[in-house]
């Protein structure tokens, strides 16, 4: 009896001092509702792109991905004519511009202060087409060839490409003006002009009409900055984590557009307003497997090598020093990162 009890008692110290052990219970709730990792406030940007072309394929997928969604990124993706986007931006209406790096020279030789954070351009991606009866450079004397706008990438484009042919702008040939891409083309359908640049898909509606492909700027092998992207030094200084998450974006729309034929042609068919499947077929394929099948880190030798182009417009021009307006910190934060694999 006293054997039994002495185990009985036993027994009960033991469940006591185990029904005690579960005070600390609460210590693993210090580790679950310690301080988490906050996230970042959404951001409400609106950013322009200067062209109705396959060019700007980064934003268009990102938008249509989510990829902006995802970085906490409201992005208000607007249509601005690139003799306008940059006066935009320094205004204040919109805090990025995707548009020629010719720009941002102009821009800060007139004392704007810029900072070009990508590149997204960094192959000339035209192509200057032509009449049927244009055989040679050399037929393209006394004729006229069209661009978009004065100054712009197809003005600086052209008056790069001319001189490669032996010709000499504004001498041999007439360089027109016409206000967009699109009235380039139908100036080179109508007649109206002997030559134009193109690239995908438009090339594809030119060839179809009769005429054909003189000279490709990407065989001249030249660094240059047609599709920047662009923000005001004081945005960046003050928003320097919104301006990572949006170069973020554009990068991992790049390794989207590379890993997803289908979604990158139907945002481009949604932009370039286009159901033409060939088309943009072609247009995936020369933008996203030749133009950009490099990272879009800016250099200074990608602005050097249109500066003395957009000098003949700007004299100023040729005080600015490319390398005091690129920021190539965002791209190489990404690309550390692994978000282009």
């Amino acid at each position: 009896m006293t054997r039994t009890f002495a185990i009985a008692f036993a027994a009960i110290v033991i469940l006591a001092s185990c029904a005690g052990a579960e005070a600390p219970s609460s210590a693993p709730s210090v580790l679950v509702t310690g301080s988490a990792t906050p996230q970042p406030s959404r951001a409400k940007i609106v950013v322009s792109y200067s062209n109705v072309l396959a060019d700007f394929f980064p934003a268009y997928v990102a938008k249509e991905a989510g990829i902006f969604d995802q970085n906490f990124l409201d992005v208000d993706l607007q249509l601005i004519a690139s003799t306008t986007g940059l006066p935009a931006l320094l205004a204040g209406q919109t805090q990025i511009a995707h548009i020629g790096g010719s720009e941002a020279l102009t821009t800060t030789a007139g004392g704007g202060d810029v900072v070009v954070v990508a590149n997204t351009g960094p192959v000339w991606p035209y192509q200057l087409y032509v009449a049927a009866d244009i055989k040679t450079p050399a037929d393209l004397k006394g004729k006229k060839v069209a661009i978009a706008g004065v100054g712009g990438t197809f003005d600086i484009g052209i008056r790069t490409m001319l001189p490669k042919l032996g010709l000499v702008p504004d001498t041999d040939v007439t360089v027109f003006s016409t206000g967009s891409t699109a009235n380039a083309t139908a100036a080179l359908l109508s007649g109206n002009v002997a030559g134009t640049l193109s690239s995908p898909p438009d090339t594809l509606k030119l060839e179809a009409a009769g005429f054909h492909s003189l000279a490709k700027m990407a065989d001249l092998n030249l660094p240059t900055a047609a599709t920047t992207i662009v923000v005001t030094r004081a945005y960046v200084t003050a928003n320097r984590a919104v301006v990572q998450r949006y170069v973020d974006s554009i990068v991992q729309a790049i390794a989207k557009a590379r890993a997803d034929k289908a979604a990158t042609i139907a945002a481009l068919k949604k932009y370039l307003k286009s159901d033409d499947d060939k088309g943009m077929q072609a247009a995936y394929d020369w933008y996203v497997g030749t133009v950009l099948k490099d990272p879009p880190t800016p250099t200074a030798a990608q602005l050097a090598g249109i500066q003395e182009v957009v000098a003949k417009f700007n004299d100023k021009v040729r005080t600015v020093d490319p390398a005091k307006i690129i920021d190539d910190s965002f791209v190489k934060s990404a690309l550390d990162r692994g978000l282009l694999k």
